[in-house]
This record gives C-alpha cells, sequence and structure tokens, in this order.
C-alpha cells in the first residue's frame, strides 16, 4: 500500500515538472516552437514517459492554462489575506505584479501570450488561460466597488488598470524598457486607489 502512495506521489511530481516546463518553456519560446523533447529534457522526464501523463501537446497546453488560472486564484487568496481593507488590497495587488516586472520585460506576459498561442489550432485551453484575466478584472471591481464605486465604474476602471498593465508589459518588452511598466505601475496604483 504505501508503495502504491510513493508511486503516485513520484508520479504527480513529474506530471508537475512537466507543466511547470512547458509553462517556462511556452512563454519563452513560443508554443509553436517547442517541442516535447523539448519539455521532457527541461523537466528530467524521458520522452516516452511524457505520454504516460499527457496524450499529446494539447493536453499539456490545457495543463499549463490550468496553471494559470490556479496562479491566479492564489494570487488572488494571498492579497485578500494581507488585509480587509479593499484600498490596502488594491495596493498590495499593485506591489504583487510589479515583482513580475523583470520577467515580464524580457518575455511578455505568459498568460496573453498562450490564449494567443493557443487560440488557432486549441480554443479551449486559449479560453481558459484567457480566465485569468476575468479573474483579475473581476477581483479589481469586487475591490473597487467595496471602496464606494459604482459597479459600472467599478468595472471599467478595473478594465482599464488590466488594459495598461497587459499593453505595458507589450511595450516594455518590445523595447526593452522597464521604465515602460514602471510607469504603468504608478498610473494604476492612483487609478485603483484615488477617492472616489
Amino acid at each position: 500500500m504505501e508503495m502504491d502512495g510513493a508511486k503516485r506521489t513520484r508520479g504527480a511530481a513529474k506530471r508537475e515538472a512537466l507543466v511547470q516546463a512547458a509553462a517556462e518553456l511556452f512563454w519563452i519560446r513560443g508554443f509553436e516552437a517547442t517541442s516535447l523533447a523539448d519539455i521532457a529534457a527541461a523537466s528530467n522526464v524521458p520522452l516516452g514517459n511524457i505520454y504516460y501523463y499527457y496524450k499529446s501537446k494539447a493536453d499539456l497546453a490545457m495543463a499549463v492554462a490550468n496553471l494559470f488560472v490556479a496562479q491566479t486564484e492564489r494570487l488572488v487568496a494571498d492579497v485578500c489575506g494581507e488585509t480587509p481593507d479593499p484600498r490596502e488590497r488594491l495596493k498590495f495587488f499593485v506591489a504583487r505584479l510589479q515583482s513580475t516586472q523583470s520577467s515580464r520585460v524580457r518575455y511578455g506576459c505568459p498568460i496573453s501570450g498562450a490564449a494567443r498561442d493557443f487560440r488557432r489550432t486549441m480554443p479551449e485551453p486559449s479560453a481558459r488561460a484567457a480566465e485569468s484575466f476575468s479573474l483579475l478584472t473581476g477581483f479589481l471591481a469586487a475591490e473597487l466597488g467595496r471602496t464606494g464605486a459604482r459597479p459600472s465604474v467599478s468595472l471599467s476602471r478595473a478594465r482599464a488598470a488590466i488594459a495598461d498593465w497587459q499593453g505595458s508589459i507589450a511595450l516594455a518588452h518590445a523595447l526593452n524598457e522597464p521604465t515602460v511598466l514602471a510607469e504603468c505601475f504608478r498610473r494604476m496604483e492612483r487609478l485603483l486607489t484615488a477617492a472616489r
């Protein structure tokens, strides 16, 4: 019985290693340019064993999209766990985004990259990855509403903040200019924490 539990634990660790490697390689190289052999090498899982965990590269794409959603849910939970005050939560949220600034300047946004790259041939993983943006927008709108903003204003400001962040990531990445993203975070904080 213990042997089965250890085997399941090893299997879960390999499955997680494959998804983490795929997420990073899809982000850095792009989905099309990443082979299953690349993922196997990066995860230290033999190529032939990948098929035991994932039947295809499309299955890995869905697993990566699920990972992004889970990470987004964890981010929101972490921010909510910091303080009950909505304005403080919004500041903490911006600070958490800032902590990823250098990797976003270097490689762009992994979530928008996945949503874009998967869309042509795999609409379900693309839509699943994009759910991360819906979660973030919903969180921001709810917190803005808790500060007293009307629902339509809350949603509009939440969308503006996410759109500015994503556009700034794209521009900062294209120009290799961190200042573009740093300026965005200052704007986001003003937009999200301004008095209503």
